[in-house]
């Protein structure tokens, strides 16, 4: 039988299926590693393909690529080869191993071609000096008690770069509007002042580049191209977790413009602070400016974007059928204005208003759970999976070491990234005084500092919490 590229009743060699050399692959490493890393680093993989010489697994996130890729690639590629000798090669793929999945019910989809949904977003000219796009600028970002705060502190920034908040660090969720605000910034500062050099660049692209000057020896003259900028934005550094080489050479290009007062602006999908496999020297510059982050929308805000949306392209979309796309998509701006636009093709291909049924099953690939926000719950299941106890062993009064220490965790992070007070801690966590809750936070966070191996289990809980609710 033929292999098949997607896993499933697909074979390799010896007539064993993609899904029997895996889960024999996983049984051997589980032998290998502790429970916690296998927990962490191999339960949440599948079997992508076998063929040709070649394993491709899929991953969930960067991270863990990288890490099966550096600590654990030859001990796996050995495992492989004891049932399939001929395999030469791993490789990780971020993703599922299930074919991608269409949306439900694709009502009309004969008539509504892609490119009729996105092509306003065709309709904006890229500076390929700046990769600056002009659509984006502070005119057009609808302000709420969502981003009220990073607006401002980037209405602030454009100003005056380099003197008010330096480094910039924007966070928050997929598509809440953080490359918007980023690049209003670069906008506003090239349309007050001619001759200022300023250039966005998202992380990936960063690392591609020094992969390729390192490669050519030219290392230096990207140095010099990022230092010569008076401000420099760099979206998604969240993706320089576990490039240790890049890190290196972006932390002398931050102190280089950083001592001649030139702007940093940074976004993330986390806090500095839940960046795994980031040196503490780069996340603790990261988190030495101003920080702030973007929340959901609330229904006000959302309204109001789309009502911006319908008087920018001149359309007639009624207010009922808005508000019912407030009303259900949540999750964030990108898939609002997607929405939107999805509505707005049909409405110009048949030539008439839309009623609201028909919005309804035109929505349908839209209508998806609500977005979470970090809440208890999410840290608690974290905490409570990676060191493998039940959630009954952090609430009740044991003290054994084994269920002490991640209790005293949990209250760390319901404190640090949950934002509860430490009385609302010791109520969640069996109605402990909040002077034990202090103390617990305080002995956590001496040790993150001081302990190599505590800082990294609070990373891995981190990327799982944030993992959790930027899935959902």
């Amino acid at each position: 039988m033929e292999p098949n590229s997607f896993g499933g009743r697909g074979t390799c060699l010896f007539n064993m299926t993609n899904e029997e050399l895996w889960k024999a692959v996983l049984g051997e490493m589980e032998l290998f590693v502790s429970k916690a890393n296998f927990t962490t680093w191999f339960k949440p993989t599948k079997i992508l393909s076998c063929k040709d010489g070649s394993v491709r697994v899929s991953v969930p996130n960067g991270f863990i690529r990288e890490w099966l890729q550096n600590k654990f690639n030859k001990q796996i590629i050995e495992s492989v080869r004891n049932h399939q000798p001929e395999v030469k090669t791993v490789e990780y793929v971020i993703g599922t191993a299930d074919l991608p999945v269409l949306d439900r019910e694709r009502v009309f989809q004969d008539i509504i071609k892609e490119e009729e949904v996105m092509k306003d977003n065709n309709s904006y000219e890229i500076d390929k000096t700046t990769n600056l796009n002009n659509k984006y600028i502070f005119e057009n970002f609808i302000v709420g008690s969502s981003n009220e705060l990073a607006h401002a502190a980037c209405v602030a920034v454009s100003k005056s770069p380099g003197k008010t908040y330096n480094p910039l660090f924007i966070y928050g969720g997929v598509g809440l509007g953080k490359t918007h605000l980023l690049q209003s910034v670069g906008n506003k500062v090239i349309a007050d002042s001619k001759g200022k050099k300023v250039l966005y660049i998202p992380t990936e692209k960063l690392v591609t580049e020094v992969i390729e000057a390192i490669k050519n020896k030219t290392i230096e003259d990207v140095k010099q191209k990022y230092t010569a900028m008076d401000v420099l934005i760099i979206d998604d550094i969240q993706f320089l977790a576990g490039k240790e080489t890049t890190q290196s050479i972006f932390f002398e290009i931050f102190n280089a413009l950083y001592n001649k007062n030139k702007q940093i602006i940074l976004s993330s999908d986390r806090p500095a602070k839940a960046i795994p496999a980031t040196e503490e020297r780069l996340r603790s510059r990261f988190e030495g400016g101003m920080m702030a982050d973007l929340t959901l929308p609330d229904f006000e805000m959302r309204l109001a974007i789309l009502k911006q949306k319908v008087r920018e392209k001149n359309v007639n979309i009624s207010d009922d059928i808005l508000e019912y796309i407030a009303t259900k998509i949540q999750k964030n701006i990108r898939e609002l204005e997607g929405a939107l636009n999805r509505i707005i093709a049909f409405t110009q291909l048949s030539n008439r208003e839309l009623i609201l049924k028909e919005v309804e099953g035109l929505l349908q690939a839209y209508l998806t759970t609500p977005f979470s926000r970090i809440n208890y719950q999410a840290v608690l299941k974290a905490v409570v999976d990676f060191y493998e106890i039940t959630p009954a062993d952090l609430t009740k009064r044991s003290r054994r070491k084994e269920v002490v220490k991640p209790r005293q965790v949990a209250m760390f992070l319901l404190r640090e990234d949950a934002h509860l007070s430490f009385p609302e801690i010791g109520v969640k966590l069996g109605g402990r005084d909040h002077s034990t809750v202090i103390h617990a936070y305080e002995k956590v966070k001496k040790e993150e500092s001081e302990n190599e191996g505590v800082k990294q289990e609070l990373v891995l809980i981190r990327e799982k919490i944030y993992n959790s609710f930027n899935q959902k």
